[in-house]
């Protein structure tokens, strides 16, 4: 099976060196999904610091296959007087 790895971008690099055995592409994709799901429950208000971050999904090559990307942006109206 082939190993795909999950690194991390958020400012600071967080390379994911022993990857997983999945099964094909849309496995990984499932499986990235369901990581980037994770950091975002376990570490909610860090996402909204206004930094965007990355998750680069590889090949045991070094290869990137995809990518997923993640930021949030306040509206305007947050700013305002009454706005919750």
């Amino acid at each position: 099976m082939p190993r795909y790895h999950f690194h991390v971008e958020d400012g600071v690099s967080m390379p994911d060196e022993e990857g997983q055995e999945l099964r094909d592409l849309t496995a990984a994709r499932d499986e990235a999904v369901k990581l980037a799901g994770a950091l975002l429950r376990d570490e909610p208000r860090t996402f909204w610091n206004g930094d965007q971050w990355d998750m680069n999904v590889c090949d045991d090559r070094g290869l990137t296959l995809f990518r997923l990307t993640f930021f949030a942006t306040d509206a305007p109206a947050v700013g305002m007087s009454g706005a919750r």
